[in-house]
């Protein structure tokens, strides 16, 4: 059977305003699978992006515990956070947080020269990625003049470029038109069962959340189960013959 990745037991959210604590989930138990596809949708304000930052180590639970391979994330302590979010995750957003100085090709290697990789050897890498998200014609344009689409291709680079083990994205095609979304929502999936990456999306596009192994809705505080997709179906028949 594939292995668990992360597993949320009693997880709850909590925000603290002047004169009201405001209960954001509560009480979320569930599993991510190594190398498959998950869609978390919901209403805009339900809290997606909020159990996205958890998975990121970028936030703690008021309540409960996550675990990543059986390991407390609660007992990392603030230099490890920052080593599994540097190594083992890629993010994506739905603004691209692009560096308009940059061309297209520097934003890709950023990554890897801030953890000291020289240029010269990270910019080639760069390109071919580039290229094969078909913005060989664009590399060393600066981000400024791209189109959102394209931006948001650069960005996804930019985040797999160190091969993550995990990618996880916020509403990456929220600004983006119908064609250009469905664009960007193919590429992720590519990308996810090319690189056996972990793949979990946050969207309330159920058109686009459709596409993935598993969907699951955050709703009035409670993270519910829908049907299992085609795809999932099928993964877990050929692990159960394996």
């Amino acid at each position: 059977m594939t292995a668990d990745l992360y597993t949320f037991s009693g997880v709850g959210k909590k925000f603290s305003a002047p004169g009201e604590e405001l209960e954001i989930f509560s009480n979320i138990s569930f599993s991510i699978q190594e190398g498959e596809s998950l869609a978390i949708v919901g209403a805009s304000g339900s809290g997606k992006s909020s159990l996205l930052h958890l998975m990121g180590a970028l936030d703690t639970p008021t309540s409960g515990k996550i675990f990543f391979e059986g390991d407390d994330m609660a007992v990392m302590s603030l230099e490890a956070k920052a080593a599994f979010r540097n190594k083992t995750l890629g993010f994506v957003f739905q603004f691209h947080h692009l560096l308009p100085e940059f061309s297209a090709v520097e934003n890709v290697a950023m990554p890897a020269v801030i953890n000291g990789a020289r240029p010269t050897d990270a910019l080639p890498e760069a390109t071919r990625l580039l290229e094969r998200m078909g913005l060989g014609a664009r590399i060393h344009s600066k981000t400024t003049t791209l189109s959102g689409g394209e931006r948001q291709r650069v960005a996804i680079a930019r985040a797999v470029f160190l091969h993550p083990r995990v990618l996880l994205a916020d509403e990456p095609t929220g600004n983006l038109d119908e064609n250009t979304g469905t664009s960007v929502n193919n590429l992720l999936r590519e990308l996810n069962r090319e690189r056996a990456m972990t793949l979990v999306v946050v969207t309330h596009n159920r058109e686009l959340a459709a596409g993935m192994d598993r969907v699951m809705e955050l709703k009035a505080g409670r993270l519910l189960q829908q049907d299992m997709t085609n795809q999932t179906l099928m993964r877990r028949q050929q692990a159960t013959h394996h």
